[in-house]
């Protein structure tokens, strides 16, 4: 480059909720810089601007988790044809991807319509036998007549009549349900039916005879939202929505989100409770639109998740959870009726929050709880649920402990140079030949392994792969690093192996880098790598995790557990043998080591079909005794045991002949890791 010659300017671009980043050189549009970072935006029409389908909104405000101040002014003007358009999509805060230019660091949230690959959300309800009890109960009642010289009132003759017909006293009723009482009565001939809730409250009545109760079962992840229709009557699951938690705009963990709210005091809080209450209209609308039915059909909903997105989503500033003491608001289990934090269920419709443990175990631990049942079972089962906050609970119907590991947002692919969400394209299955060093892997959408995809100009478009590489995702990651170890490429501490020479593996300085995908086989046309950073951010998410379980077993006194439930999503979707090789969870019997799905789904779709199994919940959460990692001073040290693969010193005893050779000779020689369960003190 001559003198006169500069470099061309590059500013940071972040990608929500993809969390793809990286440096962009200045005047690119959005639309050529998502290609770039290999985030799919929808553009039918090829940047002409007339599909009007690439709309992504600006995220602004200081973000020093990404190390950025993100401003509107950092992309080029509006014209005014793109406002123009905009402005009839009713969408003038937002920007079209391809008109829009990069001139300084900006963070955008590409909305759900906008992206060209849908998340995949594996948090479908699992098959379960549930007592059908709920809440919410419909009765037909006949009136009497109001006669002149009569004053007991309309709300009087109603309550009389379901007394005498139904044994029901002491009712209360909802105001809208009395505003609109006596047309109702009258139109159906003095006869109704009435919606109960807790056989307490009159939250609907209705002209004459009508069937059909509906209640909503919401998981609200940190990454993402489950949502369940269900029949109250017959307990049938009618529709199942998913979404990703628009919230991750504002911080992918919790505590980027307590932060936020804590940087933001005027604006913060509302901004994220209103994401969420977005978001879960639009999900209720979705799945009644799937049964069928109205929204304001629901007559009931039960919402669980951790204690942060409970804060949020009641409007509750969750910055007393930032830090010691951790402070809740509240731990009980709320009922508050859904029209006050502006959901647009049925006007009476109650939305139940299940109780809470502690301040980092909240309802959603709860609810695999009553989902799973491991206070009821004579074996010690360790369940864990696997996310951006692991909730860990170990123990069986004699006693229990609970603790949380802040793992962080590295298994749902942030913090990893080319980590992503699971989509079509990510990675998620990988194997290494441990002679060649040679990697194959298998992506979303296509069932083929790599080393059987063809790809030239000269292979007929059915017989190339539907999708290319774009990414790693959180199952694909825990297998790379554990491939690596097993075929060598890394060391027990993680560090890359400096005497191994191969055209798959680089060095950038003195760090090791390992050629996962060639250029031929990704979407951007360059290689998908895994570096030395990725691997040491894997090793302390599960050295979290790990530390966290152990820190329960040296509570409760044992060496080893009966049994591994591994929730969530991400849990139940990665191999259970590869979690065991990283060291993501103890030594246990891999027939023994099982996956369960979403069980905090499932407890909310449990306590919304069974009310006594709110009681129970309430029980539970106050039985468990809750260990707070945070400050125990043994946690340091149970860590930096597990930062190595699988661990610095524990034995591995159902891994015999798997783990490299070298690795398992010094476990089994080391005098303390005798593995021998010792009486619970």
């Amino acid at each position: 480059m001559s003198d006169n010659q500069t470099a061309p300017r590059t500013y940071q671009v972040i990608f929500m909720p993809s969390g793809r980043r990286g440096q962009i050189e200045a005047g690119t549009t959005v639309l050529e810089a998502s290609r770039q970072l290999g985030v799919q935006i929808e553009s039918i029409c090829g940047g002409r601007m007339t599909c009007q389908k690439c709309r992504v909104c600006v995220e602004e405000g200081n973000f020093p988790k990404h190390g950025i101040i993100s401003d509107s002014r950092n992309l080029s003007a509006t014209s005014n044809e793109e406002a123009s358009f905009l402005q009839k999509l009713k969408s003038p805060d937002m920007r079209l991807s391809c008109q829009a230019t990069i001139e300084g660091d900006i963070l955008l949230f590409v909305p759900e319509e906008s992206r060209g690959q849908k998340q995949v959300i594996r948090k479908s309800a699992t098959n379960r036998a549930i007592d059908v009890r709920p809440a919410i109960r419909k009765v037909y009642v006949e009136v009497d007549k109001a006669e002149l010289g009569e004053h007991r009132g309309d709300w009087g003759r109603l309550q009389e009549a379901l007394a005498d017909q139904w044994e029901l006293s002491n009712l209360t009723i909802d105001l809208r349900v009395l505003q609109k009482l006596q047309a109702a009565l009258r139109d159906g001939g003095w006869a109704v039916t009435i919606t109960l809730w807790q056989e307490r409250e009159v939250i609907d009545v209705e002209p004459g005879f009508e069937d059909g109760i509906y209640g909503l079962a919401v998981d609200i992840g940190s990454t993402t939202v489950a949502s369940y229709l269900c029949d109250l009557r017959t307990g049938e699951v009618l529709a199942t929505e998913s979404m990703m938690n628009p919230q991750v705009t504002y911080g992918e963990d919790l505590m980027s989100r307590v932060s936020y709210a804590m940087m933001h005091p005027q604006t913060g809080l509302e901004k994220m409770h209103k994401a969420i209450i977005d978001a879960l209209n639009r999900l209720a609308a979705s799945a009644a639109r799937e049964a069928n039915i109205q929204p304001r059909q629901i007559h009931d909903a039960v919402f669980v998740g951790n204690t942060t997105m409970a804060h949020i989503l009641l409007g509750i500033d969750p910055v007393e959870l930032g830090g010691a003491p951790f402070a809740l608001a509240t731990r009980d289990a709320v009922d508050v009726k859904a029209r006050e934090l502006g959901l647009r269920l049925h006007p009476g419709a109650y939305v139940h929050v299940l109780p809470a443990e502690a301040g980092h175990v909240g309802a959603d631990n709860v609810g695999a709880l009553i989902a799973e049942e491991p206070y009821r079972q004579n074996e010690t089962i360790l369940l864990v649920d696997v996310g951006t906050n692991a909730e860990i609970v170990l123990g069986n119907k004699a006693w229990m402990y609970s603790a949380s590991s802040p793992t962080g947002p590295a298994f749902e692919g942030a913090q990893i140079t080319f980590g992503m969400r699971a989509a079509p394209g990510a990675i998620e299955r990988v194997r290494i030949d441990p002679e060649t060093k040679n990697g194959r892997f298998r992506v979303i959408g296509e069932e083929r392994w790599s080393d059987e995809w063809q790809i030239g100009l000269d292979v007929p478009l059915e017989e190339q792969p539907k999708h290319l590489a774009a990414g790693i995702c959180g199952s694909g990651i825990i297998e790379v690093v554990a491939e690596m170890f097993l075929a060598g490429i890394l060391l027990p501490d993680g560090r890359f192996d400096d005497t191994l020479v191969h055209d798959r593996i680089q060095w950038n300085g003195r760090r090791g880098e390992y050629i996962l995908a060639t250029a031929e086989q990704t979407t951007t046309g360059e290689p998908i790598i895994v570096t030395q950073d990725d691997v040491r951010n894997i090793q302390l998410a599960k050295a979290a995790l790990y530390a966290g379980a152990k820190l329960l077993m040296n509570r409760a006194g044992i060496d080893a557990v009966d049994k591994i439930v591994l929730a969530g999503a991400f849990g139940s979707y990665i191999d259970t043998k590869y979690a065991m090789i990283l060291g993501l969870i103890p030594d246990c019997d891999l027939e023994k080591v099982v996956a369960v799905g979403n069980a905090a789904g499932d407890g909310a779709r449990i306590a919304l079909l069974n009310r006594e199994k709110r009681q129970e919940a309430v029980d539970i959460s106050r039985w468990v005794t809750y260990v707070e990692t945070a400050v125990d001073p043994d946690f340091q040290n149970e860590f930096v045991g597990a930062i190595h693969l699988p661990h610095a010193s524990d034995a591995f005893p159902h891994l015999e002949g798997i783990l490299p050779e070298q690795t398992a000779v010094a476990a089994a020689n080391r005098p303390d890791r005798q593995r021998r369960r010792r009486v619970r003190g």
